[in-house]
């Protein structure tokens, strides 16, 4: 039987923007301790379902379904019987009728996620495909909002890759009135055009404002500067060349100083010396460690939102 309370998060898009602020609003109380004790999911069985490598979204959904009461059980890439030939559609079937949650990683497409989130029972939770990460921007928007006290009106510079933190973090900025991105991507490796027209629409209906560039000439005044790691989860870079293509996209001092007052974002893990220098990273503009913890608060509230607790 169909439970109506469970509600899937496969893209940002999915929520509507009551829920993204809330869930927001969620990860914000977590992180001030004011809902410490609670056990919203106690008797709920979570599903960590994890066929890449992951330290942080692995480690937060892992800890915070424990401290919000749940039961865990974890599959790593090589436990399902899909290995064996059974179909991504059977293994929904079963899992669904045992399961409340499932936060899955795959880094495929998200066909396979929509096929385990058809089976109403139980909740799938998008924790990063080849498209999109949402919850890594949920924990970015958390990161703003305790950083800043707003998202509304923020101005964010994304260099790098238009990768899926990039696409997710696109969806979700674009969301807010106000707020600016300025996506600076290498030639040929920008936002994919399905997304940017997405964000695009949602600007559109909220005075947002997203902007792709291939330079980092005329930099506007930023409040943040953000970028991820050239060799992402699971990818291929599709020329042999691309290590010079993304040179001059490095976050160094030299960037840092054209961005006065400017945060420092990475969803990392970071390669020092590649698309940041140690120097930023591990400077004082920097609060990507923070950001990391961040991903904590996050998957509690998004976890509480997708079983249907709030």
């Amino acid at each position: 039987m169909a439970d109506p309370t469970r509600r899937d998060l496969i893209s940002i898009d999915d929520l509507d923007d009551e829920e993204l602020r809330r869930i927001v609003r969620r990860g914000e109380e977590y992180a001030a301790g004011r809902l410490d004790g609670e056990l919203p999911l106690e008797e709920e069985v979570i599903g960590v379902l994890f066929r890449k490598t992951s330290t942080r979204t692995r480690t937060a959904f892992s800890a915070g379904a424990l401290r919000l009461g749940a039961r865990l059980i974890t599959y790593g890439p090589g436990d399902l019987q899909e290995n064996t030939g059974e179909t991504v559609e059977d293994t929904a079937a079963v899992l669904s009728g045992m399961l409340d949650v499932l936060v899955a990683r795959t880094a495929g497409s998200e066909a396979e996620l929509r096929a385990l989130a058809r089976h109403p029972r139980m909740a799938v939770v998008n924790a990063m495909s080849a498209a999109e990460h949402p919850t890594q921007a949920l924990a970015d928007l958390t990161t703003l909002a305790r950083r800043f006290g707003r998202i509304e009106g923020l101005r964010v510079l994304y260099v790098g890759e238009g990768n899926n933190t990039a696409a997710a973090l696109a969806l979700a900025l674009a969301r807010f009135a106000g707020t600016v991105l300025s996506l600076r991507t290498p030639p040929g490796y920008g936002l994919a055009p399905d997304i940017l027209q997405r964000a695009r629409l949602s600007a559109g209906r909220t005075g947002a404002r997203i902007e792709e560039r291939h330079d980092l000439v005329d930099l506007p005044p930023v409040d943040v500067v953000y970028t991820t790691r050239w060799q992402t989860t699971g990818t291929v870079k599709p020329t042999a060349d691309w290590r010079e293509v993304f040179a001059p996209f490095q976050v160094d001092a030299a960037l840092m100083a054209r961005c006065p007052g400017a945060l420092f974002m990475h969803d990392l893990p970071a390669h020092r010396g590649e698309e940041v220098t140690a120097e930023v990273l591990d400077g004082p503009a920097s609060i990507a460690f923070e950001q990391a913890e961040n991903k904590y608060h996050s998957a509690r509230a998004v976890l509480e939102w997708a079983a249907g607790r709030r």
